[in-house]
Parts: structure tokens; C-alpha cells; sequence
């Protein structure tokens, strides 16, 4: 069973000496599985430092981080490539898709295993696909490219493919930036029933106030430390 995310007594500096600046600085988050938790605060405070830090992007921090029971603050960097591929989904600003590949292709991609699917579960894999484009509302434009998408459907092939291989993390940074307030309602209503629904611990870092009554909780994050349910 999937036990979420912690971090523990998480700092993350650069620089040294009177010239330190801290972008995490005593940090300690738990996201239980099933739960959607927004990260707000200015530009600068250190939002984008502990996606990367919960991604395993860098290495470059104190402290404990441990996913689904595993603390990967001390893999090297081939342990940590595996993880990010298999237990941690990303899903960014505009979806990030790849222009030559159509809504289904997308999807497949994110269940390939360097490079090559698995022949032997692919039966499986075909009808998750269908099961998550339909859960995205997808499911008509599964043969659409890019290009051919508004911005707020690219987000929810975006969030169905970082859901392909069943994650027990999902990190999302701005999903609605680009996205109008009708289309930014929509998309984060999609991640707390996809949160809710596929038991996966989700973080959404996100400047939209407008948004924030469709997660569980909400941490303001100021000069690198975290304040927990925040007077928004």
C-alpha cells in the first residue's frame, strides 16, 4: 500500500558563509496518499526547491525525504532516475507534450520501460490508457496531436499521462497559468478526483487563490519555511 510523501528536517541552501541563501529551511511535510496539498507563497520562496527535492531532481539538501516508505536521500543517481520513471508523475505548466505525438501516444510513451513496452502486459496497459483518457475526458480526442488541443485539454492529457504508470507521487507546478479561470477550475477539480480516485499523494504548486477550495490542504510557503493552512 502506498504510504505518501514525508520530508524531514529538509534544508536546502546555496552559497556560503554571510552570502547563504536558504531555499528550504527546516522543512517537514507529510501528503498521505489520496491527498491533493497546495503549495503557495511569493516568487522566490522556495515552491519550485521542494518540487525538485520531492522529485528526486536534486541532491543537493539535509535531511530525510522518503516515498511509499522508501528514503531516497541517499540513492545514486541511476536509483533515483528508475524512481522518478516508476513511482513519481509530473505535470507541468502547459502540459509539455510532445508535438509529434498523438493524445494515446503520449500516454503510451510514459508506460514504455527505456524505450521498449512490455510486450507481455500491453493488453493492460492499452485498457489503462482508455481507462484514464475517459476518467480526463479525452477519451474523443485520443488520435489528436498538440497542436490540435486547447490549453486545457493538453493539461488533462498532461495529467493522465503523468497517471499512466501508476504513481505514488504526483508533482504539479502551475497547472493553471496559461489556462483561463472557467479551464483553471476544471483542470484542479480533475486533480483532486484523480488525486482522490487513483489513492496517489499529490503536491500542486500554484500562484490561482482561485483554485485552492479543491484541495485538502493548503501550506504557504514563505522565505523556505512552511506555515500550514494559511489565512488565504
Amino acid at each position: 500500500m502506498n504510504r505518501g510523501l514525508e520530508l524531514s528536517k529538509v534544508n536546502l541552501s546555496y552559497g556560503d558563509g554571510e552570502s547563504t541563501v536558504f531555499a528550504m529551511r527546516d522543512v517537514w511535510l507529510t501528503v498521505e496518499p489520496g491527498e491533493l496539498v497546495a503549495i503557495v507563497g511569493p516568487s522566490g520562496a522556495g515552491k519550485s526547491s521542494l518540487l525538485a527535492v520531492a522529485g528526486a531532481l536534486t541532491t543537493q539538501y539535509t535531511g530525510s525525504v522518503t516515498l511509499d516508505g522508501t528514503d531516497y536521500s541517499d540513492m545514486n543517481d541511476s536509483a533515483r532516475s528508475a524512481l522518478r520513471r516508476s513511482r513519481i508523475g509530473f505535470v507541468f505548466q502547459s502540459g509539455n507534450l510532445i508535438p509529434a505525438l498523438n493524445v494515446t501516444d503520449q500516454l503510451w510513451l510514459s508506460l514504455d520501460i527505456d524505450g521498449k513496452r512490455m510486450k507481455s502486459a500491453k493488453r493492460g496497459q492499452a485498457a489503462r490508457i482508455a481507462d484514464l483518457l475517459e476518467a480526463v475526458g479525452m477519451s474523443h480526442r485520443a488520435k489528436a496531436y498538440p497542436h490540435q488541443l486547447s490549453g486545457g485539454e493538453r493539461q488533462r492529457v498532461g495529467i493522465a499521462r503523468a497517471l499512466a504508470n501508476q504513481p505514488a507521487l504526483l508533482l504539479v507546478d502551475e497547472p493553471t497559468a496559461a489556462l483561463d479561470r472557467k479551464r483553471s477550475q476544471e483542470v484542479v477539480a480533475l486533480l483532486a478526483r484523480q488525486a482522490h480516485d487513483q489513492k496517489v499523494a499529490t503536491v500542486m504548486v500554484t500562484h490561482d487563490h482561485d483554485v485552492l477550495h479543491h484541495c485538502d490542504r493548503v501550506i504557504e510557503m514563505v522565505d523556505g519555511e512552511l506555515t500550514d493552512d494559511p489565512a488565504l
